[in-house]
C-alpha cells in the first residue's frame, strides 16, 4: 500500500511540473507574462480601475507635515476615511475607505478646489493602475509615500503630469487650465494627475517626496529607478461646468498635485497585479 501512495504521489508532482512548471512546487505559479516578449501594442488598455467617493477635507497633509494639523493648505481627501496629518501605514489599515474596493484602504488627496472662493468638492475620483513599462509590474511596497504635480508651479506644468477636462466625450480638448465644459450629459470638470512608475527599489519616501520615484521613459524604467511598479491617475470629477472663479487652494489653477499613501491590504493589492497588469488584461472597476 504505501508503494502505492508513493507513486501516485510522484505522479502528482510530475503533471505539477509538467503542467505549471517548477514554481506550482514552490507554492505559486509563475508571473502570466514571464519569458515572453512584450510590445507596447500589447499595453494598451491593460489596467484595474479603482472608484473612491469624496469623504472629507482638512488642511493637513500626512506626506510633507506629518504630525502638524493645520500646516498645509486645504487638501480634499477620497480613499481611506481616517487620513489626516496623524496618519501611520498602521491606523490607515485599520481604517474603512471609500473606495468600492474595501481591500484598497490608501490614501489619495488633491488641493481643495475652490470657485469664488468657496470649497468645492468632487463627488468622486477615479483612479486608474496601468502597466507602464514592458517589464513586468511589481507592486507597492507597504507605506510607500509619493507626490505627483508641483504644488508651488506658476507656469504649465506639462499634460504628461496633470491637465484639466470635461471629459473624454466632451469635444473639449485637456488644457492646463478650467475649461468651460459643453451642457451636455457626462460633461463636467475633471483633474487629472498622473504619478511615476519606476521606483528606486530602497525609499519609502525622500526629503522631496519624488527623487524615489522617477516616470519611465519608452516604456522602460531608467537605471536609477529599476523597480517598475502600477502607474496611477487619479482623476477627480467635480459637479461643475468649469468656467471662470476657479482656483486651487495651492494657489491659482496651475498648482494642481496629487499624493498617494499606499496602504492596500498586501494580498488583494498583489492579486490585481498580477491577473490584471501582469497578465496584459483590462479588469475594469
Amino acid at each position: 500500500m504505501r508503494a502505492v501512495v508513493l507513486i501516485v504521489a510522484a505522479g502528482i508532482v510530475t503533471f505539477l511540473a509538467s503542467f505549471f512548471g517548477p514554481a506550482a512546487l514552490a507554492g505559486k505559479q509563475p508571473s502570466p507574462t514571464a519569458g515572453q516578449d512584450v510590445s507596447r501594442t500589447d499595453l494598451r488598455g491593460v489596467n484595474f480601475v479603482e472608484t473612491c467617493r469624496f469623504h472629507h477635507s482638512a488642511p493637513d497633509d500626512p506626506i510633507v507635515f506629518p504630525g502638524k494639523a493645520g500646516a498645509s493648505h486645504d487638501h480634499t481627501f477620497v480613499g481611506n476615511r481616517s487620513t489626516s496629518a496623524f496618519s501611520t501605514y498602521a491606523s490607515l489599515r485599520r481604517s474603512p475607505t471609500s473606495c468600492r474596493r474595501a481591500e484598497d484602504t490608501a490614501g489619495y488627496w488633491v488641493p481643495t478646489l475652490l470657485q469664488n472662493g468657496t470649497p468645492l468638492f468632487p463627488r468622486s475620483a477615479t483612479i486608474y493602475y496601468r502597466r507602464g513599462t514592458l517589464a513586468p509590474v511589481t507592486t507597492f511596497p507597504n507605506n510607500l509615500r509619493m507626490i505627483a504635480g508641483d504644488a508651488t508651479a506658476t507656469t504649465p506644468q506639462g499634460m504628461r503630469v496633470t491637465f484639466w477636462s470635461c471629459g473624454a466625450l466632451s469635444g473639449v480638448p485637456p488644457s492646463s487650465t478650467v475649461p468651460t465644459c459643453p451642457d451636455a450629459r457626462g460633461s463636467f470638470l475633471r483633474l487629472h494627475v498622473r504619478f511615476p512608475s519606476c521606483w528606486d527599489g530602497a525609499r519609502l519616501d525622500s526629503p522631496d517626496h519624488k527623487s524615489h520615484m522617477a516616470y519611465a521613459m519608452g516604456r522602460r524604467c531608467p537605471s536609477t529607478h529599476p523597480v517598475s511598479v502600477p502607474a496611477i491617475t487619479q482623476i477627480y470629477r467635480y459637479p461643475t461646468r468649469g468656467g471662470d472663479g476657479f482656483a486651487l487652494a495651492s494657489g491659482g489653477q496651475l498648482s494642481a498635485h496629487a499624493d498617494f499613501v499606499n496602504a492596500w491590504r498586501p494580498g488583494a493589492l498583489r492579486r490585481l497585479v498580477d491577473d490584471c497588469l501582469n497578465a496584459l488584461v483590462h479588469c475594469g472597476r
